[in-house]
Order: C-alpha cells, then sequence, then structure tokens
C-alpha cells in the first residue's frame, strides 16, 4: 500500500468538514433574529434550512460519478472554493435573497466534501485503522453541528449574525492552504460515461423527495398540502426510474451493487436509524427547552453542549475499540442505551430539572457515539475498492433524505401532539397550558425515536464484523 502524509491529509479535511459542518446549524438559532432583521416570515426563512439540504439532496447522488472524473485536488479545491465564496457572500449579506445564494454555495461546498473525506479515508488507511479514521470524521460530524446553536447564541446575543460567518472564514482558507500543500490524488480518474437522463432522474427523484418531506415539516396544512404530495409522487416515481435504469446499464451514475454486500446493508440502515433519531431529537429538544422550559437559546445551547462534546471526544475512542474488538459489542449496548434514554425523555415535563435533562442527553450522545461510526465503517468495509465512490455516494445521499424524513415526521408528531392537547384544553390561550402543550407534543416524538431505536436493535443482532481479504476485499467470518 502507498504511503501517505495521513496526518497533514487528514487535518485539511476534518477542519474544512468542522467548519461547513458548523455554519449548517450555526444559522439555526439565528433564524427568528433574521425574520425580524430581513421581515420575512418564518416559511421564507425556513428555506435558508430547506435549500441547504435540498442541494445536498441533490449533489450527493452524484458524487460516486463526480470521485471518478476528477482528481482528489480537484474536487477538494472545488470544494473549499465554493464553501469560501458562499461564507463571504453570507457574511457581507444585506437581505434574504443574497443570504439564500451563500447558503446553496456553501452546501455545494459541503455536498463534494463529505463523501470526498469518507473515500479519501477508505483508500489511505489499511483496514485495521479505519475505524479510528473514521472516528474522527465522527468528531466533526456530531461535534460541529452541536457546537454551532451554542457559539452562534453567544455571537447574536453580543454582536451580530454576521459574525456566525466571519468567523468560519480564516478556518476554510487555513484548511484550503493546507490541502494544498499537503492533499495527494488518491482516487483513480477513470472518467466513466455521464448518463445524462440518470443525473436528470436522481436529482428530480431525490430532490422532490427531500423538498416534499421538508415542506411537509413546516407548513400548518403538513401532510394534506398539494405541494407536497405532488413533489414526494412525482420523486418516488423519478426515483423508482433511476433505479430502473442503474440496474440496466454497464456503467452506472450509482451502482447498486453496494446492495449486494449484507453487512454494507445493515451498517446502512444503521446508519439511517441514527439520522432519524439525531435529527427528530435534535430539532424537538432545543425548542421544547425554549418553548416548554423558557430558556434563552444561549442557555438552551449550553445544556446540550456537554452531550455534543463527549459524542466528539468519544468518536475515536469508539472507532479504535471497533478496530480492536469488532461492532457487536459496541453496536447492541449503545442502542440499548440510546432507547433507555429515549424512554426517560418521553417522560419530561416543564418541571424536570436541567441536570436530568443534560444526564439523559448525554447518555444519548454517548450511545449514538458506540453505533454510527463502528456500524458505517463496518459496512463499508465489506465493499470491493472499485465500490467505494458508489458506497459512500449511497451512504450520504441516503442520510440527507432520511435527515428530512426524520425532521418531517418529528415536527408533524410535534404539531399533532399539542394540537390535540390544546384542544381538549379549557383554557388553550394561556401560556402554561401552550408550554405543557409543547411537552405533550415533545413526549410523543421521543416516543417515535424510541420505537426507531428499538427497530434499530432488533437489526444489531445480525450484525458481523467484516475480515477484508486484500485478495478478495469482501469475506466475512
Amino acid at each position: 500500500m502507498k504511503q501517505y502524509n495521513t496526518r497533514a491529509i487528514m487535518a485539511s479535511l476534518l477542519i474544512c468538514g468542522f467548519v461547513g459542518m458548523f455554519s449548517e446549524t450555526a444559522l439555526n438559532i439565528a433564524i427568528s433574529n433574521l425574520m425580524d432583521v430581513f421581515r420575512i416570515s418564518a416559511a421564507t426563512a425556513q428555506w435558508l434550512t430547506t435549500g441547504f439540504l435540498l442541494t445536498l439532496g441533490i449533489l450527493m447522488p452524484m458524487t460516486g460519478l463526480l470521485l471518478q472524473w476528477f482528481t482528489t485536488r480537484q474536487l477538494f479545491i472545488g470544494s473549499l472554493v465554493s464553501s469560501i465564496v458562499g461564507t463571504l457572500i453570507a457574511a457581507l449579506a444585506f437581505n434574504f435573497e443574497m443570504l439564500m445564494v451563500a447558503r446553496v454555495l456553501q452546501a455545494a461546498g459541503m455536498g463534494l466534501l463529505i463523501p470526498l473525506m469518507f473515500n479519501t479515508i477508505l483508500v489511505v488507511y489499511p483496514p485495521e485503522k479505519r475505524g479510528a479514521a473514521m472516528g474522527f470524521v465522527g468528531l466533526v460530524i456530531m461535534f460541529a453541528p452541536a457546537t454551532g446553536p451554542t457559539v452562534a447564541g453567544l455571537l447574536i446575543e453580543y454582536f451580530t449574525w454576521h459574525y456566525i460567518f466571519w468567523l468560519s472564514l480564516p478556518f476554510l482558507v487555513i484548511g484550503l492552504l493546507v490541502g494544498i500543500k499537503y492533499l495527494e490524488n488518491v482516487t483513480e480518474v477513470t472518467k466513466p460515461r455521464i448518463d445524462l437522463l440518470s443525473v436528470v432522474l436522481s436529482t428530480i427523484g431525490f430532490g422532490g423527495i427531500v423538498f416534499g418531506f421538508s415542506k411537509a415539516g413546516e407548513g400548518s396544512e403538513g401532510w394534506t398540502s398539494t405541494v407536497v404530495i405532488t413533489s414526494i409522487v412525482i420523486g418516488l416515481i423519478a426515483l423508482v426510474l433511476f433505479i430502473l435504469r442503474q440496474i440496466k446499464m454497464s456503467d452506472p451514475m450509482m451502482d447498486l451493487r453496494v446492495f449486494k454486500y449484507p453487512m454494507y446493508n445493515v451498517g446502512l440502515l444503521m446508519v439511517l436509524s441514527c439520522m432519524m433519531i439525531i435529527l427528530s431529537s435534535m430539532i424537538i429538544l432545543p425548542m421544547f427547552l425554549q418553548n416548554g422550559m423558557k430558556l434563552t437559546p444561549f442557555t438552551a445551547g449550553l445544556m446540550l453542549l456537554p452531550g455534543s462534546a463527549l459524542n466528539g471526544i468519544l468518536s475515536p475512542r469508539m472507532g479504535r475499540l471497533f478496530d480492536k474488538y469488532g461492532p457487536k459489542w459496541l453496536v447492541i449496548p449503545g442502542l440499548i442505551v440510546v432507547a433507555v434514554t429515549l424512554w426517560f425523555f418521553s417522560s419530561i415535563s416543564t418541571t424536570s430539572s436541567v441536570a436530568f435533562i443534560v444526564v439523559l442527553h448525554i447518555g444519548l450522545m454517548i450511545g449514538i457515539s458506540m453505533v454510527w461510526m463502528p456500524a458505517q465503517t463496518n459496512g463499508l468495509n465489506q465493499l470491493p475498492s472499485e465500490l467505494y465512490p458508489h458506497g459512500t455516494a449511497v451512504m450520504n445521499t441516503l442520510q440527507q433524505v432520511a435527515g428530512a424524513i426524520g425532521t418531517a415526521i418529528a415536527i408533524i408528531i410535534l404539531t399533532s401532539g399539542m394540537e390535540n392537547y390544546l384542544h381538549d384544553s379549557s383554557a388553550p390561550t394561556q401560556q402554561t397550558e401552550v408550554a405543557n402543550a409543547m411537552t405533550a407534543g415533545s413526549q410523543h416524538v421521543f416516543l417515535f425515536a424510541m420505537i426507531v431505536t428499538l427497530v434499530g436493535l432488533a437489526l444489531a443482532f445480525f450484525i458481523r464484523r467484516v475480515v477484508v481479504n486484500h485478495s478478495a476485499m469482501n469475506s466475512i467470518h
């Protein structure tokens, strides 16, 4: 195996990944502030998040193809230029349209960078060291979005929301310079034929589904909205056509042979269930803390920081344990921890103590760190090397879809839980009753997340450690 300067390569990828993921969630705290500044409605402001997710949903399926068309350095520089230009425009933005363009550019940068990060790890690290390397990616993917709201809360309190982007900019530039100096071309450029119909079907398919579910989660009409139903139906039809086309093609845009590998499928399902658990609880918990318990955004952000920090710190450790012992001894206990904490979460109320919620959140995040990276690495390890770009593209794309679906379901469960509570209430407009309704809705969401966890736990009993045989590259014991 060729020797690479793995430390420098990882440093440049992780710095840029961290800043990208940070700015994805940092803006969420600023949404209500932006509604006042730009005089826009909540539905319009929501586009700053929906647009970001939509760009990722459209771009991610194409990354398998892009990784075969462009060198590692070209993709890295392209993704960072897009992120830097987007961040600069956002920092200078004086109206909503300008900020929206900036978000799309930032998302395009992230959409290229994350699959590139996974793919590079699979190429530059031998299988027995991949767990620890993937753990560092886990640190970025989990810890960066978690610090976003806390840091943004502070910046908004003392400066303006523009500083969220001014803070990110120098780090992106440093990451780019380190990457230009040390990042080598690790992938093979084969330039497969680009099938335009596949690109169009994938864009309409994944884009339609992500957009439909994002819209379902934000409007008062929810699932009954014509826009939601139409975009999900069109998305599903396009997706079916896309799949049929990929199966028939000799050189597909997204190689669906990855689904022939059983541990890849188990790993993928574990990652998707983690994504739904994290996103449904991470959206509802801050809302409950701010609207139910009447805490400030900054306090709510601080309460979620210990759990998220621990998750980030533990990810590389869990990766090393995975390298040593395999996935089963991490994934099964991890899911049990997650299920127990969600069960306790489903009984929280406005009288719950801050310490109790912080401890539960820490438990939840530790459990997730035991599941996510080990399951993901084990699954990707089973693929032969020529399927790495496709395996990471499928996993990253479906994570975006699962994220959009998880978020939408969480918001819908929350809203219907609140409506049912207020419907039976004698004083539905009283502040205390609204807070109680928020509690009732949140409890339902945590129960939903617990059911997802139990399904994941049932699956976890099928996980087996993949033995990477370099000649066959896909045997299992």
